[in-house]
């Protein structure tokens, strides 16, 4: 039983909570070209479609999600109403459009597809049966919306299959520069983002959606955090990745073969639009405004963790979309817009080139 109480009121939802921008269609549509042309540069060289982001793939895992018990009205919304059990399939990933040496360290991404829902759906996504949630294992996205973001991604086209080994030397230089940001108490985005991130393993990361979405009534931000014993030892423990080019990806093998995995699934209500705001993705939420508060807890038994057969299934068969929503949990904010028609192209290229239909 959830007894958890809340100090305050969240903001209800209302459309107006969303602020439209008259260059978005442009934005969105310069997106779109240069997504595909990094996956097409990137099928063009390797013979098979990948995705434009988040192209190599770290863990492949099924799972289950289980939705709390006795949750207070504010947080029994959506897909956690009422306590039910759900499928999960989950994909732990890296963000660029290429397959890199694990040397090259990014941040990491954690998609999670719940399976078999049902309820009203978000345009787009009608007849649909699945809920996506997209995590980074940081708390705010890189830019505060998708102008900003398409910066950076054109910056990363320029680059795309260019000199690996020249990435490989910038990620440690960065990896270096990181290190002494961080004995000071803080920690530098922009560094993780370009390379910097630390050889941790990623199984004892905590993941955040960064961007808002409705939830039901209200709007929220999630987490995914490890709360099993065997997770929680894993916390910024270092890897050694000297001459694994998918060390990541063997570690994360190693352990899900071992032991179970259990994460706490939170939500972060909005209950202050000026300190919480859902346009601006660069902007963290104050925890002490409003803290994570669990609602769903999904667990993961020892299971094999990557596979070619497996890669086949998920990497090329299915695609992970925060639009794949109920109406309850529509995504929110200028980035998520913008990430509605850049994922659909995305997909669509990818079925195109490989012949393959996409899952959702």
């Amino acid at each position: 039983m959830n007894t958890t109480t809340l100090s305050a009121m969240p903001v209800r939802y209302d459309p107006a909570v969303e602020t439209f921008r008259d260059d978005e269609a442009q934005t969105q549509k310069d997106l779109v070209a240069t997504l595909v042309d990094m996956a097409s540069t990137m099928a063009d060289h390797t013979g098979h479609a990948m995705r434009a982001v988040h192209a190599k793939s770290h863990g492949l895992l099924r799972g289950e999600l289980r939705v709390l018990d006795g949750l207070p009205e504010p947080l029994a919304q959506g897909l956690f109403a009422s306590a039910r059990r759900y499928p999960v399939v989950m994909r732990l990933s890296t963000p660029p459009a290429e397959v890199l040496d694990d040397r090259v360290s990014l941040p990491r991404g954690m998609a999670v597809k719940v399976l078999g829902v049902e309820g009203a759906r978000v345009e787009g996504s009608e007849g649909g049966t699945t809920q996506d949630f997209l995590f980074v294992d940081g708390p705010v996205f890189a830019a505060p919306d998708a102008k900003g973001f398409l910066r950076s991604l054109k910056l990363l086209a320029s680059t795309t299959d260019k000199a690996p080994n020249a990435k490989r030397v910038l990620s440690s230089v960065l990896q270096g520069l990181e290190k002494t940001v961080e004995s000071f108490g803080t920690r530098s985005g922009t560094l993780i983002a370009l390379g910097g991130h630390p050889e941790t393993h990623p199984l004892g990361a905590t993941f955040f959606t960064q961007v808002p979405l409705r939830y039901g009534a209200y709007i929220a931000k999630l987490q995914l955090v490890p709360v099993s014993p065997a997770l929680l030892a894993l916390e910024n423990a270092p890897l050694d990745l000297a001459g694994k080019p998918d060390g990541t990806r063997e570690a994360v093998a190693d352990f899900i073969r071992q032991y179970p995995a259990v994460w706490e699934l939170r939500a972060q209500l909005c209950i202050d639009l000026e300190r919480m705001p859902v346009e601006d993705a660069s902007v963290e939420w104050p925890q002490e405004l409003s803290p994570f508060v669990a609602v769903a807890r999904i667990t993961a038994d020892p299971q094999e963790g990557w596979s070619e057969a497996l890669a086949r299934e998920v990497d090329d068969g299915m695609a992970f979309n925060p639009w794949h929503a109920l109406a309850a949990h529509r995504p929110l904010g200028n980035v998520m817009r913008a990430r509605k028609v850049a994922y659909a192209a995305s997909s669509e290229f990818r079925s195109e080139r490989n012949g393959c239909p996409i899952h959702r």
